[in-house]
């Protein structure tokens, strides 16, 4: 026999392929499909079933093999990150479900929490078939997967996947490698919570309460909440625990987004048991129906007042906030108005006092508007909240220097600009007392009287006519003395005589203004740091070098007057552009205003506090701000005490500064959730009991402290 020719042996052994390849069943298994390779994940689909049936539904998934150090994310993928999306291309007829997500993994990164998936994942889908397919034929599954991966750095990637399958008239067989995948991708995906479950949200912290009494406290470990959507809780943050006979209670502070109050709260709760054999890890859905928001159930007082106490409130918080030491300052030139009409008629009298309460319900009615409409716009701003403006509070002190300046003679206002109010209305100076009340409302926004937060916090909450009657009512309280005084003609016996004496007494009373501009430069050094001082101080320095050229060209003939003028209204703008710049000045960290010297104060956070109250800890806040006269004296009077360091440091209380000098959105959102829009508010929250279900609600201090009041709240 002749050898076989190289020829002859390749025919054979393509005919033995043929036959080999016509023997196979046309149930033959799923094609295999490679991996699609990258240096960090490669991805394949993999399916339990290796056939379908027409009609039938089998299982397939996305299968991540991960680099070691790095990560995929889960559909919350936490602080950072993009959720792994599947794009399917199906042949007609199919239907794709949802991702199954498999419970994740906590990742830290820095200060930040992410959630994900390390080493391997493999998202499961369900896919339903039609019921039209003819058996014997072959379907192709296509998707797009694309994820984003992270060490240090994150690489956004995507792969096209895909997985034939042929179609058999029966029960299609399990597929043993893929089958394995899935049962064990399915088993850590978290199964229906057996308990119910409610949320309770307040402006600090997110709490869930799953109703469990079944579970043994001894054997329970860690417990992590994963929400389902970004933004419900700081995820970084600490997650106070309890455990108990009524089931699980579990406090973290809130993210960046306000939930809907009547949505309910999503997401898987991770409880790990321990075993004989050893810790369980097991999660459960749970779905949190809302409980009564902190806003009705922690502000009694706020729910409890009506119109009429509002308007009470607000008329005696408007007469006390003449007390307050802003507004000592324009007291000065209501004192003195009232030294210069000594002598004038009565009914001149009264239409001063009628001028300045126009004026001062004129300006509060400004000023509630523009609060209203800016809340109305999303922004969390409250009483005072144009001080939190570095600029406004640079004006702010360009305007009382010049009335300094005016007080102390070095500048004259008068002449054509009382002429306006005598043409007007027929007697001098009427516009002056009307821009005194407007000038008194300015200085009184930095101060927070006596009942006027409870007056203000329900305003807040009322429709914008009810919340403009409230305010108005409370710029009535505050113009009230000055427009009694006005109308009682015996208050100008008691009184000296007009006389040079009166000169005098006008140079004296600029000093208060003058410390006024003092104490706004020191807010604008918290809001704006050295680089705004600067900018402030130069401003007022050609503040003086304007008037000084004002003064110097008033004698001067009519060319030069004018050329004086214009040269100094040009240096007037320069420092007013000057001073409009200091908003564009950042700090590298908030402003904050100091410490009280004495007690050792934590920055407030959200986080913080859940966590100090999750340690069971008494906790005292103090919400203020550089720019709040009232603060810096309940701070110098009553938080800088001796004793009062004592009874803190004797009771553990954990001091807490909440500082408002600039904007902070977590702090408006505290403040409005204990009736409140602005500052001071002081908050003690006591140590939770062993024994206690439940950490006790936070007690509310006065707005004017004294040692004695706070001691007293310590030790009780």
């Amino acid at each position: 026999m002749r050898p076989c020719t190289p020829a002859v042996r390749a025919a054979a052994l393509v005919a033995l392929l043929v036959i080999g390849m016509l023997s196979l069943p046309c149930e033959s298994a799923a094609a295999p499909q490679a991996p699609r390779s990258s240096p960090r994940v490669r991805v394949e689909l993999v399916s339990r079933e290796r056939a379908i049936e027409p009609g039938g539904s089998i299982w397939v998934g996305l299968r991540q093999r991960i680099a070691p150090g790095w990560h995929t994310y889960w559909v919350n993928p936490g602080d950072s990150g993009e959720p792994t999306s599947i794009a399917w291309t199906l042949p007609e007829g199919f239907q794709a479900g949802d991702i199954r997500w498999p419970q994740p993994g906590r990742i830290p990164v820095g200060p930040a929490m992410s959630y994900g998936y390390t080493e391997e994942v493999i998202l499961p889908v369900l896919l339903r078939a039609p019921p039209g397919l003819a058996p014997g034929t072959r379907v192709t599954l296509r998707a797009d997967a694309s994820w984003l991966v992270c060490e240090k750095i994150c690489i956004p990637e995507e792969a096209r996947v895909e997985l034939a399958l042929p179609v058999v008239a029966g029960a299609p067989p399990a597929d043993p490698r893929g089958a394995e995948m899935i049962a064990r991708a399915r088993r850590s995906v978290p199964t229906d919570s057996p308990w119910p479950a409610s949320v309770s949200v307040a402006a600090e912290a997110i709490t869930l309460h799953v109703k469990a009494p079944d579970l043994v406290v001894a054997r329970i470990g860690e417990i992590w909440f994963y929400p389902r959507h970004w933004g419900l809780i700081d995820h970084a943050a600490p997650q106070g625990v309890t455990v108990d006979g009524d089931g699980i209670r579990l406090s973290v502070a809130r993210g960046a987004l306000t939930p809907d109050p009547g949505t309910p709260v999503e997401g898987v709760l991770v409880i790990e048991e321990r075993l004989d054999e050893g810790a369980a890890r097991q999660a459960f859905v749970v779905r949190a129906v809302p409980e009564p928001r902190r806003e009705d159930t922690q502000t009694p007082v706020l729910a409890a007042v009506s119109l009429p106490r509002a308007l009470a409130l607000a008329l005696a918080g408007g007469l006390l906030l003449n007390l307050m030491p802003c507004v000592l300052p324009v007291l000065s030139m209501k004192v003195l108005a009232l030294m210069r009409h000594a002598g004038d008629r009565a009914s001149v009298v009264r239409w001063h006092g009628i001028a300045y309460t126009i004026g001062v319900l004129a300006s509060f009615a400004l000023v509630a508007g523009i609060l209203m409409g800016l809340r109305a716009g999303g922004m969390r701003i409250g009483w005072g909240f144009q001080l939190q403006s570095p600029v406004f509070v640079a004006l702010l002190a360009y305007v009382l220097f010049v009335l300094a300046l005016s007080l102390s003679g070095v500048l004259l206002i008068g002449g054509r600009t009382v002429g306006l109010g005598h043409r007007l209305a027929e007697r001098p100076g009427y516009v002056g007392s009307f821009f005194t009340g407007a000038l008194a409302t300015v200085a009184a926004t930095p101060c927070t009287a006596p009942f006027m937060g409870v007056a203000m916090g329900f305003a807040l909450t009322q429709s914008p006519a009810t919340s403009l009657l409230v305010f108005e009512v409370l710029a009535l309280g505050l113009a009230l003395p000055y427009l009694i005084v006005t109308f009682v003609p015996s208050w100008g016996r008691r009184l000296p005589r007009p006389g040079p004496w009166m000169e005098r007494v006008k140079q004296f009373l600029a000093f208060p203004l003058y410390a006024s501009v003092a104490w706004l430069v020191w807010v604008v050094s918290h809001q704006a740091g050295s680089q705004g001082v600067a900018a402030v101080l130069t401003g007022l320095v050609l503040i003086a070098f304007a008037v000084w050229l004002h003064q110097s060209s008033r004698n001067l003939p009519a060319r030069w007057r004018r050329a004086g003028g214009a040269a100094a209204v040009t240096v007037v703008l320069a420092s007013i552009v000057l001073g409009a710049m200091i908003g564009g000045v950042s700090l590298p960290s908030p402003g904050r205003a100091p410490a009280p010297a004495g007690l050792t104060w934590e920055p407030f956070s959200a986080t913080r506090l859940a966590e100090l109250r999750a340690q069971g800890a008494p906790v005292f806040v103090n919400f203020t701000a550089a720019w709040c006269i009232t603060c810096l004296v309940n701070e110098r009077v009553a938080l800088r005490s001796p004793t009062v360091v004592e009874a803190f440091a004797r009771q553990g209380v954990v001091a807490l500064k909440a500082d408002w000098t600039n904007r902070d959105a977590q702090i408006a959102d505290v403040l409005g959730s204990f009736g409140r829009s602005g500052v001071p508010l002081y908050l003690l929250y006591p140590a939770t009991r062993s024994g206690q279900a439940r950490a006790p609600e936070p007690v509310i201090l006065p707005q004017i402290l004294s040692e004695n009041v706070v001691i007293d709240a310590i030790n009780n």
